[in-house]
């Protein structure tokens, strides 16, 4: 049996007639750049995360930052992260001249470890930016502590957990700035790239707003330097479809995600723990194992899709090496590097393909 990785294709079928009519509009009114359908998907968006503010931007790479020069991250400033995620978290840091401190994280939930981020500031320090990685949030609580104490901004890098909650609030909604990712494999993904910063402050969103397009307020008139960075209408209106059926999905992805729990309990398998104050809704479905290489061969070959997030942690990228980082630095992060295997998570799964899926890796662990 072939099982793929993600099929988005199953998705689009499910919900073609309402995809097809929202496109069709937009290619009929041809207001192509933020019209209104960004605007309706901003409100939407605002609605759906209990925030006052949300505003459209090209992609999550761009959310993040975009917010960090409206909290005035500028050259040689420090922006505390952590070293186990996708590679933009850190790689906007670098683009606005500031340098990325990384931290270890929690081997549980692959989330940056709270307690070691006070270790980490310094007198550059400007903000701190949590990953809510895998589709659940970071303890948020004592890193908020720890910013207000230090008079700094936080950011949360919430790309692949748009619903996914921490104790009864939406990710992106704690720090000063939520930042969404829709790029097509995220659980509310698009045709193509796009993104969304949230916040409850006026003047915060307002500057987002006037950077997404150049800087300029009013249109050809520039007090700052900014980018083109605006969320595409038509990439609006078929999120705007996605939305509504967004929690829907989750539930689906989290019961698949207790199958696979339950069929892997007694193996020697890590499988994803879900914290009592989280609400996970698994963009990837991680496991851990001791050989992860050997395991990612035996599912090729048994045609199941499959991916390793991330297999090199971002202190040891060959570009961040003038940060003198060495191995063995931030140890939990290498160890899971060496150790991670996504398998298939979507909605759209079939009990016949996760059964398959399941027996697959049995018979490899259990040899």
């Amino acid at each position: 049996m072939k099982v793929p990785f993600l099929d988005l294709k199953r998705q689009y079928d499910a919900i073609k007639k309402e995809i097809d009519e929202a496109v069709f509009s937009v290619l009929s009114h041809t207001k192509f750049i933020l019209g209104p359908e960004v605007k309706s998907l901003e409100e939407r968006v605002a609605a759906y995360c209990g925030t006052k503010y949300a505003i459209g931007v090209a992609s999550g790479t761009d959310a993040l930052l975009l917010s960090l020069r409206a909290c005035e991250v500028k050259p040689g400033d420090e922006v505390i992260t952590t070293s186990f995620s996708f590679f933009a978290s850190a790689g906007v840091i670098s683009r606005l001249g500031a340098i990325p401190v990384f931290v270890d994280i929690d081997a549980d939930t692959y989330n940056i470890d709270p307690a070691q981020v006070e270790k980490k500031i310094s007198p550059k320090t400007k903000a701190i930016m949590p990953v809510h990685l895998f589709g659940q949030c970071a303890d948020m609580d004592p890193i908020i502590d720890v910013a207000k104490q230090h008079n700094l901004k936080v950011v949360e890098d919430a790309a692949q957990s748009i619903g996914a909650g921490y104790k009864g609030k939406k990710a992106g909604t704690i720090g000063d700035f939520g930042c969404f990712s829709f790029f097509p494999s995220k659980n509310l993904g698009g045709a193509g790239d796009g993104g969304m910063v949230v916040t409850d402050d006026p003047e915060m969103a307002e500057m987002i707003r006037i950077l997404r397009v150049h800087g300029s307020k009013p249109k050809y008139y520039h007090s700052i330097i900014g980018y083109n960075s605006r969320l595409d209408t038509l990439q609006a209106a078929i999120l705007a479809v996605k939305l509504k059926h967004l929690d829907d999905w989750s539930k689906k992805r989290r019961k698949h995600a207790e199958a696979y729990n339950s069929a892997f309990k007694d193996l020697d398998i890590i499988t994803p723990k879900e914290e009592s104050y989280s609400y996970h809704i698994y963009n990837q479905y991680t496991i851990a194992v001791k050989k992860r290489d050997e395991l990612r061969k035996y599912l090729k070959q048994k045609e199941i899709g499959h991916d390793s997030y991330y297999p090199v942690p971002l202190h040891l990228q060959e570009c961040y090496k003038f940060l003198g980082y060495n191995k063995g630095d931030l140890p939990v992060s290498e160890k899971r590097a060496e150790e991670v295997v996504s398998i298939p998570v979507y909605p759209e799964l079939t009990q016949q393909e996760q059964e398959y899926i399941i027996s697959t890796i049995k018979e490899f662990v259990t040899g």
